[in-house]
């Protein structure tokens, strides 16, 4: 009788430096929990195509995205949102005023990923936590009638997030990716393309233009299985002037340049300013004078400019995660104070009057 061969057990080939995969909250359960009601959608559908009208310059106002640089407290989230809500309402027909809601933060090394990866701010990754409080908080901002914006970092977090938020925004480090101009394509609001960390404004106008384009890629549903996905096209991405560790690009000379390499590529002539970043090497107190400037600019007639970004909280500065957190104060980039912000805001509108 021939004897029986040992069975050797085939050794895992792709688990050799990953610790764990645990279950994620499907898309679809998290929009059945946290739903959105008629006067959230009727926030978001007008706020999209308020900015859509701007960017194609059939509305003279300003879109202005501002607010914290990155969320990580809710509750102080929340005081800055109702403060923002009061002063959007009463500048309604100068400014459309988004409030900037980032969850995500993209990290040239290290460090905290935002309040989606990191809710706890303690190294605890509980992502299903973070992903129902980011969804929570957009419902409550929006339901004062005010609409939020979003950086999209993961290409997984727009189906959880992305039917509540009314302007969208790809940053400088993935600026290049496919996967992102991909999922710029499939996106219903508008969405924002910064220029590179280096510079670059031409990897903005091509992403600009490859998100215009029909796409089919592997995403997944909104029961959070595996798909494939066609798209048409988004036709109302938009290019961002950050700046760059070299210096600014919110100057005349440097927005013209921007706007004829639209031109240049058959895309239209529009970009929003980011007065933080590179534009004022992240100081808040230099932000404060590149809104000023093109405050000036825009009284003066310039039209190019369709928007403008600003990074402000309650607090101005920024904070380490360490110890007792300061209230209402970033824990990421400094941020203007919101007095300081109010008064700005207020300059903007002062501005689009004049430039009428």
């Amino acid at each position: 009788m021939p004897a029986i061969p040992s069975v050797t057990a085939v050794p895992a080939l792709d688990e050799h430096r990953t610790t764990r995969i645990s279950p994620l909250i499907s898309p679809a359960l998290l929009r059945h929990d946290l739903p959105v009601d008629d006067a959230v959608a009727d926030t978001v559908v007008r706020a999209r195509a308020d900015a859509v009208d701007i960017l194609d310059g059939r509305d003279d106002r300003l879109l202005v995205v501002v607010g914290p640089c990155s969320i990580h407290d809710p509750a102080a989230a929340m005081d800055y949102a109702h403060l923002l809500a009061a002063h959007a309402e009463r500048l309604s027909g100068q400014l459309r005023i988004v409030m900037r809601t980032y969850f995500e933060k993209p990290r040239s090394t290290v460090g905290w990923k935002g309040l989606i990866n990191d809710p706890g701010l303690d190294g605890t990754f509980d992502v299903n936590t973070g992903l129902r409080t980011a969804r929570g908080l957009l419902l409550e901002v929006s339901a004062l009638g005010l609409p939020v914006g979003c950086e999209f970092l993961d290409p997984i977090t727009p189906q959880y997030l992305a039917d509540v938020v009314s302007w969208g925004a790809i940053g400088a480090r993935t600026a290049a990716s496919q996967v992102h101009r991909q999922l710029c394509s499939a996106l219903s609001m508008p969405v924002g393309i910064k220029n590179g960390t280096d510079g670059d404004v031409q990897v903005a106008v091509d992403g600009v233009g490859a998100a215009a384009a029909g796409h089919v890629f592997m995403g997944i549903n909104p029961d959070g299985l595996a798909a494939l996905i066609t798209t048409t096209g988004n036709p109302d991405c938009h290019v961002i002037l950050r700046g760059s560790a070299t210096g600014p690009n919110h100057d005349p000379v440097s927005v013209a340049a921007a706007l004829d390499r639209l031109r240049a590529a058959g895309l239209p002539a529009r970009v929003i300013v980011d007065a933080s970043h590179g534009n004022s090497g992240k100081d808040h107190l230099r932000q404060a004078g590149v809104v000023r400037e093109l405050a000036g600019r825009i009284a003066a007639g310039e039209t190019g400019v369709v928007g403008l970004m600003m990074e402000s909280f309650l607090v101005a500065g920024r904070q380490e995660l360490t110890g007792d957190l300061t209230y209402g104060q970033s824990v990421t980039d400094s941020c203007m104070s919101w007095d300081t912000t109010a008064g700005l805001l207020d300059e903007l509108a002062a501005a689009v009057e004049a430039r009428r």
